[in-house]
């Protein structure tokens, strides 16, 4: 797909002026170039090795090249959530066959977070199918945190939304990251979810970013989104101030019994081709973020990964299991990585 000439420069204007800027501007926040939707879009429409060259030159001035950052993330409280969003099969209201399990006991995550680490990961999250946890249900979360700490682990949480105070305790607890993706585009947000609104999901990223917690966010794509949602995406993710540490892209996942899947007749809305332009965009306007491979991994295959990694992305979640859908298996990983001569961190 060509670019008109203007949306070249305009496009070129903006990655200078951007990446100028960014460095200053994780410390001085107010100076910081905002990204809006019509040049992050220019960003997409760029011919497809034009981008990953930019994507890629990117990555190796901000990162190591040729290492990927390993996570592992456990889901600690599975089904029952009383949410409605239109992508997960943890929806109370959702016939997908998930069943409302109680918290895992402290003795089951510290097993799995040293499985995790033997198996190289240097990260472990832990995932709850809430609304929001409530006081009673942060406190056992708290000694998950301290636990998995002790091991030696970067500590990451998503636990829906987080009300005053309890951001303070999970950092107090030792956590390093708190996990709340925008999903989506605001203007597209109210065709996937209705119980909450995307000012709830703001809000609770303030409350981690003002108890001094690391940022993991991202969002999914191929939910039937057009390009300019997938911009608008990715604009809100990197004008948040500072834009997030971690970003998971995820790779929609239908799972039947969603709303989604019946909507989108289980058939991939997106070309492996377009979630490829997502994650170097991701790159492009978010220099020094860690690009997470998350969801649909196993379906996109050896070969778009490998793609994905030239584009920018330089982290994945590692294991079997990614809350209750599958995931490539540890020795796939292994081999990916190993044929393409990548090292893990």
């Amino acid at each position: 797909m060509s670019v008109p000439p203007s949306a070249e420069r305009m496009t070129a204007a903006a990655c200078s002026d951007h990446a100028a800027k960014t460095g200053a501007a994780r410390d001085a926040p107010a100076a910081r170039a905002r990204w809006t939707v019509d040049a992050v879009e220019a960003l997409f429409a760029l011919p497809f090795t034009d981008l990953l060259h930019r994507a890629q030159a990117t990555h190796r001035e901000h990162h190591v090249p040729d290492t990927v950052q390993l996570s592992t993330l456990l889901s600690i409280k599975t089904g029952g959530c009383s949410e409605d969003c239109g992508y997960c099969p943890q929806a109370a209201r959702h016939h997908t066959g998930v069943g409302n399990e109680a918290l895992l006991a402290v003795d089951e995550v510290v097993a799995a977070a040293r499985a995790a680490k033997a198996a190289g990961a240097s990260r472990f999250c832990m995932g709850a199918a809430w609304r929001g946890p409530k006081d009673r249900d942060l406190a056992p979360v708290l000694d998950m945190v301290r636990a998995v700490k002790a091991e030696g682990l970067e500590t990451c949480c998503t636990l829906g939304m987080l009300k005053d105070g309890q951001a303070q305790a999970l950092r107090d607890a030792g956590l390093d990251y708190y996990n709340h993706n925008l999903d989506t585009a605001p203007e597209f947000y109210g065709d996937i979810v209705t119980t909450r609104d995307y000012r709830d999901r703001l809000d609770t990223l303030d409350r981690v970013r003002e108890a001094g917690i690391n940022v993991c966010c991202g969002g999914i794509v191929g939910m039937g989104e057009s390009r300019r949602e997938r911009a608008g995406l990715i604009a809100q993710l990197a004008n948040l101030d500072p834009y997030p540490e971690s970003v998971p892209i995820n790779h929609l996942v239908q799972v039947e019994g969603t709303p989604l899947h019946d909507r989108l007749g289980g058939e991939s809305a997106l070309a492996p081709l377009e979630f490829v332009r997502t994650v170097a965009v991701a790159r492009l306007t978010m220099p020094k973020a860690m690009v997470r491979l998350s969801a649909g991994r196993r379906e996109l295959g050896d070969a778009v990964q490998a793609l994905c990694f030239l584009a920018g992305a330089n982290s994945i979640f590692y294991g079997d299991r990614l809350l209750t859908t599958g995931n490539p298996d540890v020795d796939a990983d292994r081999a990916l990585l190993s044929a393409l001569g990548l090292a893990t961190a």
